[in-house]
């Protein structure tokens, strides 16, 4: 199933931007839940539910929720297949400040594991994962934290920084400047506000942070329990968790995205792993994969859709 990029997205800025900015995805109806964390914060769940048995678990990109477009446009097409959907909001992420001082991150997989046991309290005996960046990591590396859980049939990620350290530097570079400002203002907002409800974090001198990594080195990292952003990177990277896979998972890194670095295509180290696989095609961006004429339905949900439930 190979992706053919829009003639008018010709650069994979475009590619990336008009996607985030520009779709609009309609028919999505969500539920929502708030659950309790066991150390008293809270999770803010969005459904779709028929009374399927089977569930499709969501997680988004950086500085995303549950209403971006690439959230809604797979929750849209899987319950379309009559499959029930649960798009997840990680803490902080959906309009409400969370109750303790940690937040989200990359690696942050002991909430997707709030998640999962909650659908399984629920009674979904089949759960099926799909994972966007950030959210992309998080899933992978869960997986392979946790390679045996029978309920856990498939999973998709796409658009992965596989590798954190270098894909932070990526992102710093000047030609990605836009992106690097827009992650940095929400995240450094996000900790003044949280600053008004925790008078022990210290906001001086933030606006003074200039890259992602100084902001995990500052903020991050110590508030989760790492020593410096690059043990943060280090210990969180889905790149070192993939050999423990065991449930058929696909991960999809277009060759232009302008996220990610070079470590971030194994093509080579997982051509002969029994489950993992891992495509790369030439274009589609960062969470891209635009199409059209395809009943609303993008290059990425098509192939989420063949990998996670295949004839």
């Amino acid at each position: 199933m190979d992706y053919q990029r829009p003639f008018f997205l010709f650069t994979p800025h475009l590619e990336t931007i008009y996607p985030a900015t520009l779709r609009q995805v309609h028919g999505v109806a969500y539920t929502r839940e708030r659950i309790t964390t066991p150390d008293d914060d809270f999770l803010d769940l969005d459904w779709l539910q028929h009374g399927s048995s089977s569930l499709v678990i969501i997680s988004h990109g950086l500085e995303g929720n549950s209403t971006r477009a690439y959230v809604k446009g797979m929750a849209r097409a899987a319950y379309g297949q009559g499959i029930d959907v649960l798009a997840w909001n990680f803490r902080g992420c959906s309009e409400e400040m969370n109750r303790q001082l940690r937040f989200y991150h990359s690696g942050a997989s002991d909430d997707l594991e709030i998640i999962v046991q909650h659908a399984l309290a629920k009674g979904y005996k089949q759960l099926y994962l799909v994972g966007f960046s950030l959210g992309g990591n998080l899933t992978l590396k869960y997986l392979g934290e946790r390679p045996t859980y029978p309920q856990i049939k498939r999973a998709v990620a796409f658009s992965v920084p596989l590798h954190l350290h270098s894909s932070c530097l990526k992102i710093s570079e000047p030609s990605n400047w836009i992106y690097n400002q827009r992650f940095l203002n929400n995240l450094k907002e996000k900790v003044i506000r949280k600053a008004t409800q925790m008078p022990g974090l210290d906001v001086t001198g933030i606006g003074n942070i200039k890259t992602l990594m100084a902001f995990d080195d500052r903020y991050t990292a110590p508030l989760h329990g790492f020593a410096s952003a690059l043990d943060y990177y280090t210990r969180c990277s889905a790149l070192n968790f993939l050999h423990t896979i065991q449930i058929p998972t696909l991960i999809v890194n277009a060759q232009n995205d302008p996220f990610l670095s070079t470590a971030c295509y194994p093509a080579a180290a997982l051509k002969d792993h029994p489950v993992v696989k891992f495509e790369s095609p030439q274009f589609g961006g960062h969470v891209g994969f635009a199409q059209f004429r395809k009943n609303g339905l993008y290059w990425s949900e098509e192939r989420a859709l063949s990998f996670l439930f295949p004839e």
